[in-house]
């Protein structure tokens, strides 16, 4: 196997320059039809190329050997692999070159060394003989030459463009670029290019493989333009390298010509003015111990720092915010109780619970000037005033005002910062928020707490456990600053739509204030003294233009929107607004009369409605109850429907139901099944008959505990088959004891059974004290019992007992097959 070597050259005379290795010297010696076959490794040989060769392998070095003995030709063939040390005729190219041995030299370590010449190409024809080394009968190609315009044009081109590389390329020696200019012939041309350029060894086999010079030369030319392009680019980052130097080394030079002539002088250069400014405003923002004795220890070190370097720059930028921190700057509280609670009031309707929270923190504020701020969570569905309570609850108090949106976020760097050491650090999002408001006492709303993620970047849940703590935040130590800063004045409101998300350590340090879903009523009043007015104005309209009835607000908010908040209501409210502010201006400066859009203008308007609001219907099938449900954006019905048909047995469950409500499902049905003596269901037929279960909405995954009382009122219907009352709706979890343990939603429900019609509900016994956070209008139009067992339920859910004969006829038609019984 054989390689290159630059080594040999030294020892060689100048024949090896690659210059003179023209056919005039093998002229008198034809070249033979049968040649030893030497294969390369990692070398291509074209004609008129003089390269050394290395020669490690025992049958390579006899080659050698009987080559300089004899005529000194042999065939040189690049190798397919070039691992494989004794080539086979399968592991050579087809084209060659043919060579002759001009010089040999051979070392202690077994090794030889020769310098070849290319002369011609050749194909093999086919190997004579295997052993002791590789011989073929080769076939001498010549050169295939034209006389055309365009192949003079294409050899002029290639011998500008290498010229330009020998100049680009120091790689390249004088003697190539010599070479380059006085070769005239294009053949010897191309392929002086090809040995030269800087190409892999597929590239320069398929060049070798052409015996055609013009298409030889067209191959050449993008590989040549590629590489010129090449050469520029590395020149040009060269000399813009060195410019760069050039200019820091001058920029240095003129600045310190600059302080020897300012000393002489007496005058003080700008960084002794830098410093000196900043001592002065350490001392004038009267920094804590702590925080000053830092802040003059880096000043001195940025002294002996020259602001050329890159550290002076991290050493200001910590100094800065330092200096520029709100230690000792507060704000001072509005303690006007009346007042706060005009602003509230002003610009938030209801939310009762967060108000009178606010005035108690107020009021005890004024009562001991100094108190740690409370952590209020908000937890709601959106769309309900989470965000912008937080800053209702800055103009109440007077306060600064800062939000953090924390949705997404999954650096602990976020919160805590991050550590001087790393390149463009900053402070964290707390103390950045401190350096803008420019007060310690501001209030700061961490939005969408439930939405904070964790990767390999750490947790950032975990960083605000320092934060929201009272007894650890007065003293937080944000990465970047390496000092305590006291937040413990600072008043946090965090918001979340979830609690279950939230780390429970956490979620243990926040005082929850929940906000449910607003009322219909809720919504009017919202949509009448905030929403329209807001809308009016924005849109460039005025109130004696526009006129939004209650009725049509009344419509828009059941037919148009299906929200537990006002966002939807806004957008609806607004495309209203549009369509109304174009339809004026097309009667130019207004109408004479405002224009009223009344319910019945609201398809015009906003098109058909949206949604169709599922109303309690009558009763008229045994197997039927009605639940209640909660849902994110407020409560809704719940229909549960259960028939029997011959089977064996089993149980199924349909309507997307997750694995608590298929529990609750089996639940109810183990319960009636056990307790069947005692109320007197007739299961004598149960074996040979199945069960099925059916919540409707398929698409919409139903899941919970509170469905197991509907369920079992549901399956005590069919089996009874007595009808379940068209006006109760229930809700409440089961046991197999028959006990109706509570359940969560209870306001949103009860609002969604005065919604769709109900007029009587079930509720669990210990959902009681639930029933007073239900507004008033909606408690005076249902009538509540509270329920211990399922026992109790049943009476009140279900109709009178049908006669016997209608018992005895009902029992023969489900005998008969039939799915659905129907009873009187």
């Amino acid at each position: 196997m054989m390689s290159p070597d630059a080594e040999l050259i030294d020892i060689l005379d100048s024949s090896a320059d690659g210059t003179d290795a023209s056919p005039s010297r093998v002229a008198a010696k034809p070249i033979p039809e049968i040649l030893p076959i030497l294969g390369l490794a990692d070398l291509v040989i074209f004609p008129g190329m003089v390269a050394p060769l290395l020669v490690e392998t025992a049958p390579s070095i006899r080659l050698i050997d009987d080559v300089v003995a004899g005529d000194r030709f042999l065939g040189l063939v690049l190798q397919r692999r070039p691992e494989v040390e004794n080539p086979l005729p399968e592991d050579l190219w087809p084209n060659g070159c043919v060579g002759r041995v001009l010089k040999m030299l051979k070392f202690p370590d077994n090794t030889v060394r020769v310098l070849v010449d290319g002369l011609r190409r050749i194909r093999v024809r086919r190997y004579e003989s295997q052993s002791p080394y590789l011989r073929a009968q080769v076939e001498v190609l010549k050169d295939e030459l034209e006389d055309s315009i365009e192949f003079a044009a294409l050899a002029r081109n290639a011998q500008r463009q290498f010229e330009e590389i020998v100049n680009l390329s120091p790689a390249l020696s004088e003697q190539i670029k010599i070479a380059a200019i006085n070769t005239e012939d294009p053949a010897r041309l191309s392929d002086l290019i090809a040995a030269n350029l800087n190409l892999n060894l597929e590239e320069r086999q398929h060049l070798l493989e052409l015996n055609e010079v013009k298409e030889r030369l067209a191959r050449l030319q993008p590989l040549m333009s590629r590489e010129i392009e090449v050469l520029r680019l590395g020149s040009k980052i060269q000399k813009e390298v060195a410019d760069s130097m050039s200019k820091n080394q001058r920029d240095f030079f003129l600045r310190e010509q600059m302080r020897a002539i300012q000393r002489e002088l007496g005058e003080a250069d700008f960084n002794t003015a830098e410093i000196k400014n900043l001592r002065e405003q350490i001392e004038e923002n009267h920094l804590p111990d702590e925080a000053k004795k830092v802040a003059l220890r880096e000043l001195e070190r940025m002294q002996q720092i020259p602001p050329s370097v890159a550290e002076y720059t991290v050493s200001r930028n910590y100094l800065d915010w330092v200096i520029n921190l709100p230690w000792n700057k507060s704000t001072e509280d509005k303690l006007d109780l009346t007042q706060a609670a005009r602003i509230l009031d002003e610009q938030h309707f209801g939310l009762t619970k967060v108000k009178d929270r606010l005035l108690e923190f107020i009021a005890v504020i004024k009562l001991k000037r100094k108190l740690k701020g409370p952590l209020l969570c908000l937890v709601g569905p959106p769309g309900v005033g989470k965000t912008s309570l937080g800053q209702s609850i800055a103009d109440a108090l007077g306060r600064k005002f800062a939000r953090i949106s924390l949705g997404g976020m999954r650096d602990e760097a976020e919160i805590r910062g991050h550590r001087r050491t790393y390149v463009g650090a900053l402070p964290g999002r707390i103390i950045q928020c401190l350096r803008r408001v420019e007060s310690n006492n501001p209030v700061i709303l961490l939005d969408e707490l439930d939405k904070v993620g964790a990767d390999f970047r750490g947790d950032p849940a975990s960083a605000l456990l320092e934060v929201l703590d009272p007894q650890q935040n007065n003293t937080f130590t944000d990465h970047y600053l390496d000092l305590p800063f006291d937040l413990s004045r600072v008043l946090f409101v965090t918001t979340a739509n979830w609690l279950d998300p939230i780390h429970p350590a956490l979620r243990d340090r926040l005082e929850v204030i929940e906000l449910p879903s607003y009322t219909a009523a809720e919504k009017l009043q919202i949509a009448k003294h905030f929403l329209v007015p807001r809308q009016i104005e924005e849109h460039g309209l005025k109130n004696k233009l526009l006129k939004l009835p209650d009725n049509t607000l009344r419509r828009v908010i059941q037919d148009f929107t299906r929200e537990a908040g006002v966002r939807q209501l806004e957008r609806e409210i607004a495309s209203l607004t549009r369509k109304a502010a174009r339809r004026i201006a097309k009667n130019g400066q207004g109408p004479s009369k405002p224009l009223v859009i009344t319910p019945a203008l609201l398809p015009e308007f906003l098109g058909p409605p949206a949604y169709v609001s599922e109303t309690a219907e009558a009763i008229t099938e045994c197997g039927i109850a009605i639940g209640l449900a909660w849902t994110p954006v407020g409560g809704d019905i719940l229909f549960i429907e259960a028939t029997r048909m011959p089977g064996k047995g089993n149980l199924l469950l349909t309507g997307s139901l997750g694995e608590v409500m298929k529990e609750s499902a089996k639940t109810a049905l183990s319960y009636l099944r056990s307790q069947a003596k005692i109320l007197g269901i007739d299961l004598g037929n149960y074996d040979n008959q199945d069960i099925h279960i059916h919540v409707p909405a398929g698409a919409t995954p139903k899941d919970g505990p509170s469905a197991g009382l509907t369920i079992t009122v549901a399956l005590a219907s069919l089996f009874f088959q007595r009808h379940v009352r068209s006006d109760v709706a229930m809700t409440g979890e089961i046991t197999l004891r028959g006990r109706i343990l509570p359940v969560g939603g209870i306001k949103e429900k009860v609002r969604a059974a005065a919604r769709t019609g109900i007029k009587h509900v079930l509720l669990p016994e210990q959902n009681r004290k639930d029933w007073t956070e239900v507004p008033v209008e909606v408690r005076d139009r249902i009538k509540v019992d509270f329920v211990n067992q399922i026992s109790q339920a049943l009476p009140l859910a279900l109709k009178r007992t049908p006669s016997p004969n209608q018992a005895k006829a009902k029992l023969n038609s489900v005998r008969r097959g039939r799915n659905l019984v129907r009873c009187e």
